[in-house]
């Protein structure tokens, strides 16, 4: 049947319950996966049969005084895909987390999810941005009460960054607005007025909007938080932290800016930008944040080039990656939540005891090295091939599609190096640790399995994720409309040789890729170290010799004033004694000078303020 209300709002009512009535751990599991079952449900209701309206007066309008009109449930052309990928990704993360008694966690991390599926719901700015606030808070939560050593710092940071990022993304909306724009969103991304408007980046409001996104997407010079707080959640923590904020980007982006140019060079850096961290990190689950940056930075890429199928390919691969992503969390996590070790020059070996996780870390590895007959191969590709279109159609040879093709063919190399073969090898391979854990509680393994299978179904069978597309690949809706087909000969023999010169050049570069017990800088050093460097080597001591040339001036003004002047008593014509203020005749001529000298220094500035 068709529903009348956002579907993020039961996962709201769910994370509520759990608050209140979670007291152990059997209350707790019956009413997230009952709360996240019936989300999945409406969802799916909701593509089939359609939706109602649920609108709101809000404010009045900056320019005509009318109130805004704010739309809570709106059909637009990604968010099928994304709405069903985030009800799903609610149950899987529900699912793992059953052994845990995690209240305060686990209504967290559902609050979250219900505000990113109550964005790709929303069909106006405003609506949009409080959701977008909404998840900044559970997100912040979730990472909080991380349990590891450096959660409580890592959550201050991540919610400085993203409320930061909130400041800027609401900053644009109301200049905007105040500019006579309208909130409403449209439907259809390439046919917005809006989005025209926003993707020329000739406005004040487009730039606070767009650099609004893009802390969310993890682009660099602001992606640092990602890895700097997502290894800091718990192991079921970070399953969820990975499926929401930035997909919830991707699909602003999406819906924003799609076509603007500048995003291919964004997400061409931030896909380079990823490989390079992810291949000299030693962190297992810093490893697999470095690779979302990656990933996103394909869908950046395909949102940039903004041709339909370039925008399916970059929700189709918004869509696998979430699964894989997870996927390979989920087994990251078994093997945190076994050994209690992290590094990978701790790890190895594990195949021994670990059997279940292994088999679905290497197929999620698989995944997200766009391997046939996985998820991967049938989504990430339709970027590079709408990059490759867009190329072989523009007149110069030397044109930013065709940049865009070699660096995302290049990237997909280096994907299989740190992911798809770098962490399997490293964490169930290579040298014998000594440690024989077993598999994880039966509920982490049957996320796991669920997820591989999923990653293996929509590889072999892609109708489900193609039809839900903003523009179905498979179909021509008119002249200069590209098509898709993963299955060529062509493709699968060129995939393959990509996998396995990318394994082989691991092998053979193995050992430079061996980790040892380093650091890795990145752009967080700015703000972890070299700002408060800055505040107490430059701020505070400019600040107390500033407050110390204001108290030595007032504390020679007042003894100028007393030097000026003197207190005279005299008895008046009654006889009363009084009090008379007398100018000291022997004030020094050098201190009289320099009053005057400063009198005119601030007349003259008074007047330059004026003529100003």
């Amino acid at each position: 049947m068709r529903i009348d209300f956002p579907p993020g709002f039961l996962l709201f009512l769910t994370a509520a319950l759990i608050a209140l009535f979670g007291r152990n751990r059997k209350i707790t599991g019956i009413i997230a996966v009952t709360g996240t079952l019936l989300t999945l449900a409406a969802v799916l209701s909701g593509i089939r049969y359609g939706l109602g309206e649920l609108t709101f007066q809000f404010v009045g309008d900056p320019q005509t005084g009318e109130p805004l009109r704010l739309n809570l449930l709106q059909q637009n052309a990604p968010t099928s895909l994304f709405a069903a990928i985030f009800a799903l990704m609610a149950f899987g993360g529900v699912l793992y987390s059953l052994h845990k008694n995690s209240r305060v966690e686990l209504s967290g991390a559902l609050f979250y999810a219900g505000s990113a599926l109550c964005a790709v719901y929303a069909g106006d700015l405003v609506t949009l941005f409080i959701c977008w606030e909404l998840m900044a808070v559970g997100s912040t939560l979730v990472v909080l009460v991380g349990g590891q050593k450096h959660s409580r710092n890592s959550a201050m940071r991540y919610a400085l960054v993203h409320f930061g990022g909130g400041v800027c993304f609401m900053a644009g909306i109301t200049l905007y607005l105040v500019q006579g724009g309208s909130a409403a969103l449209d439907s259809n991304p390439l046919s917005s007025v809006l989005v025209s408007y926003l993707s020329e980046l000739n406005s004040l409001s487009s730039w606070l909007i767009l650099i609004g996104v893009l802390i969310n997407a993890g682009a660099p010079p602001f992606g640092a938080w990602l890895p700097d707080a997502y290894p800091e959640a718990s192991e079921t923590g970070m399953v969820f932290l990975s499926a929401f904020t930035t997909k919830t980007a991707v699909y602003v982006l999406m819906m924003l800016f799609a076509g603007a140019e500048i995003l291919i060079y964004t997400g061409m850096v931030m896909a380079v930008y990823g490989i390079v961290y992810a291949i000299l990190e030693n962190d297992m689950r810093r490893i697999l944040a470095y690779s979302i940056i990656n990933q996103v930075g394909f869908m950046v890429c395909g949102i940039g080039i903004g041709s339909e199928l370039a925008l399916s390919g970059t929700a189709a691969h918004a869509f696998a990656h979430i699964i894989y992503k997870a996927l390979l969390l989920m087994s990251a996590g078994s093997v945190l939540t076994m050994t209690g070790k992290r590094k990978c020059t701790d790890l190895g070996g594990l195949y021994q005891t670990m059997p279940v996780t292994m088999v679905c870390g290497i197929i999620g590895a698989l995944a997200i090295s766009a391997a046939p007959l996985t998820s991967g191969f049938t989504t990430k590709s339709m970027i590079t091939s709408a990059a490759g279109f867009e190329a072989a159609n523009t007149a110069s040879a030397g044109s930013v599609y065709v940049l865009a093709w070699y660096v995302l063919t290049a990237a997909s190399a280096g994907v299989f190096l740190h992911a798809g073969i770098k962490f399997p090898w490293f964490v169930f391979f290579q040298k014998d640790s000594g440690l024989r854990p077993p598999d994880p509680p039966i509920n982490m393994k049957a996320a796991m399995v669920f997820f591989s299978g999923l990653c293996v179904l929509f590889g072999v069978w892609t109708e489900p994720v193609y039809s839900l597309l903003p523009f179905p690949p498979m179909e021509a809706h008119g002249d200069g409309v590209q098509t898709y087909n993963a299955w060529t000969v062509t493709h699968v023999l060129d995939q393959l040789q990509l996998l396995v010169a990318s394994g082989v050049a691991f092998f053979l570069l193995l050992p430079l890729l061996k980790r040892t017990l380093t650091v890795t800088l990145d752009f967080d050093y700015i703000y972890r170290k070299c700002i408060p460097m800055f505040w107490h080597k430059v701020c505070i001591p400019l600040y107390s010799s500033y407050t110390g040339l204001v108290r030595g001036v007032f504390s020679e003004a007042e003894r100028l004033k007393n030097q000026l002047t003197r207190i005279s008593v005299k008895p008046d014509a009654s006889g009363h004694q009084i009090m008379r203020a007398v100018i000291n005749h022997d004030w020094p001529v050098g201190r009289i000078m320099t009053l005057v000298t400063l009198l005119l220094f601030l007349y003259l500035f008074l007047l330059f303020l004026k003529s100003g």
